[in-house]
C-alpha cells in the first residue's frame, strides 16, 4: 500500500480542523502541513525542521516541535516512538488508511509496510478480547538488508 496524502485532502482537512479549534493556520503550522502532506512514511522533527530549510522555509526547529504537539493533541498526526529516542511523526488519514513499520536498529532506517491478513488478525484479537480498538501500531525491529551483510 502506498500512502501519499496530498495537499487537496490531508492538508486541507487539517488546516480546517485547526481553525475550527481555534488556531491561526499561516507560517510554521501550514510549513509542517505541507511538508508532511508530501511525505510518504513518518519523519522526526529533525527531518521535517531539514526539510522546511531544504525549501527555505524560514521556521525554527522550536516551532516545528510546537506544531507538532499541537497536530498529535488533534489526532491529526500520529506520533511514532520507533526507538533511539527520537519520535516520529505521520498524517492520520481520516480515512483510517494507515502502514506499519520495519526499523532497522542499527542504521535507524524507516521502512513501511501493509499486510492485510494482520489487520484482520488484529480486529479479530481485539474482539476476542472484548476490546473496541480505535487504533493500533505495529513496529518490526531488526536489522536491514544493507546492515546484515
Amino acid at each position: 500500500m502506498s500512502f501519499a496524502p496530498t495537499s487537496s485532502t490531508w492538508a486541507a482537512t487539517t488546516i480546517d480542523a485547526l481553525r475550527g479549534a481555534g488556531f491561526r493556520t499561516g507560517g510554521a503550522r501550514r510549513a509542517v502541513i505541507e511538508l508532511l502532506a508530501r511525505q510518504t512514511c513518518c519523519l522526526s522533527a529533525q527531518e521535517i525542521w531539514d526539510g522546511l530549510r531544504r525549501e527555505s522555509r524560514p521556521v525554527g526547529i522550536a516551532s516545528v516541535y510546537r506544531v507538532l504537539e499541537v497536530l498529535a493533541d488533534l489526532k491529526l498526526v500520529q506520533r511514532l516512538d520507533v526507538g533511539g529516542g527520537v519520535a516520529r511523526y505521520e498524517p492520520m488519514l481520516p480515512s483510517g488508511d494507515h502502514h506499519h513499520h520495519l526499523v532497522c536498529d542499527d542504521c535507524g532506517k524507516v521502512e513501511a509496510f501493509s499486510d492485510e491478513p494482520l489487520e484482520d488478525a488484529l480486529r479479530d484479537l481485539g474482539d476476542q478480547a472484548g476490546y473496541d480498538v480505535d487504533a493500533h501500531d505495529v513496529v518490526l525491529r531488526g536489522s536491514c538488508g544493507d546492515c546484515r551483510v
